[in-house]
């Protein structure tokens, strides 16, 4: 369970930074069930990105570097995502 951790933590504040990020870019939200799957994505495919770049200090442990890392990677990559795929299906739309 110790190894999972960190991915645990990636996923919920992904879901996390994909509302925020929703809630930033009126015109841009999916809903907050498609925020957060988008969320979901983005903080489980940003948190695993960073770590295989080195950045992340999530090596499964419980410190308090490697859950803030863990925090802020799942959140950027989960706002980011949502962003994206955000602004795609707006400019679809037109």
């Amino acid at each position: 369970m110790g190894s999972m951790l960190p991915l645990l933590i990636q996923l919920a504040s992904g879901a996390v930074g994909g509302n925020v990020a929703g809630s930033l870019m009126k015109n841009s939200s999916l809903g907050t069930l498609g925020n957060s799957i988008a969320g979901i994505a983005g903080g489980g495919i940003g948190g695993q990105l960073l770590g295989m770049l080195g950045m992340a200090a999530g090596t499964g442990g419980m410190d308090i570097g490697s859950i803030i890392s863990s925090v802020a990677s799942g959140g950027v990559g989960g706002g980011v995502v949502m962003a994206v795929i955000g602004l795609i299906r707006s400019a679809m739309a037109k």
